[in-house]
């Protein structure tokens, strides 16, 4: 038997749910800071806030409950907090060494992107989910606006996560281009067309809503279908390519 073979069988001892698991519990532990928690929480009771204000208004509609939740949720919040908790599932653990010792363990490299991935959306669900659907049922639309705040949400945050363990993996100051994608890729360049806004996140997760809500007001972009189909393809898509990133590259 060769080196390279025994070292290949070893590689392969511990199995991928292990993996899983152990690097599930590593990256919760790291990213749930009471700063950044405190912090990102605060930043998302921003919409509830807003949800209140604008339910209080005896003006208020339901396409303005749309445009609230996702101006404000959909295209600042839940970007943010995923920017945060998924760039740091993997780049902290780099940035700080940590990644190393799991790295001296026998695993495969897809369990950890995705172990992590997890860990990013246990933390960022209820500190998004959670404020957004409050100021969907502050607006005072109904309940129709707040399951398709659910469904647009839960889509973005997935996909945004997965996006950002990328970035994460990939680059070191994963913060500083992933606030670049946020506000000025879709912020401003997705703004000039249907053909640059299909690289967008937020347009597809604004029609996820416009479309659930019924809002009449509201064009969207993409058919529902297409709308949840892409980012949940994008963000497999995003987690494969971490993965073999992560066993590309030298871990010191």
């Amino acid at each position: 038997m060769t080196a390279t073979t025994g070292a290949a069988r070893v590689a392969r001892s511990v199995s991928p749910l292990r993996t899983l698991a152990l690097v599930y519990r590593v990256v919760l532990r790291e990213l749930a800071t009471r700063g950044r928690i405190i912090a990102l929480t605060g930043l998302a009771l921003i919409g509830a806030v807003a949800g209140f204000a604008l339910g209080s208004s005896e003006s208020a509609t339901l396409n303005d409950g749309v445009r609230l939740i996702s101006g404000l949720g959909l295209a600042g919040v839940v970007p943010i907090v995923a920017l945060v908790f998924g760039g740091a599932s993997i780049g902290d653990l780099r940035d700080d060494k940590t990644l190393v010792y799991l790295w001296l363990r026998p695993m495969d490299r897809w369990p950890i992107v995705v172990g992590a991935a997890l860990a990013a959306v246990t933390l960022a669900a209820p500190i998004t989910m959670i404020p957004l659907l409050a100021a969907a049922a502050l607006t005072g639309a109904g309940g129709g606006l707040v399951g398709a705040t659910a469904v647009a949400g839960a889509v973005g945050l997935v996909c945004y996560i997965a996006l950002f363990t990328l970035l994460g993996t990939w680059l070191k100051r994963y913060i500083v281009w992933g606030l670049a994608y946020i506000l000025i890729w879709e912020g401003f360049v997705a703004q000039a067309g249907i053909g640059v806004a299909r690289f967008a996140i937020r347009r597809y997760t604004r029609s996820i809503l416009g479309e659930l809500a019924d809002a009449t007001a509201f064009s969207a972009d993409f058919g529902l279908t297409a709308a949840i189909v892409v980012p949940s393809v994008t963000a497999i898509a995003a987690l494969v390519v971490a993965s073999w990133r992560l066993g590309a590259q030298d871990i010191d």
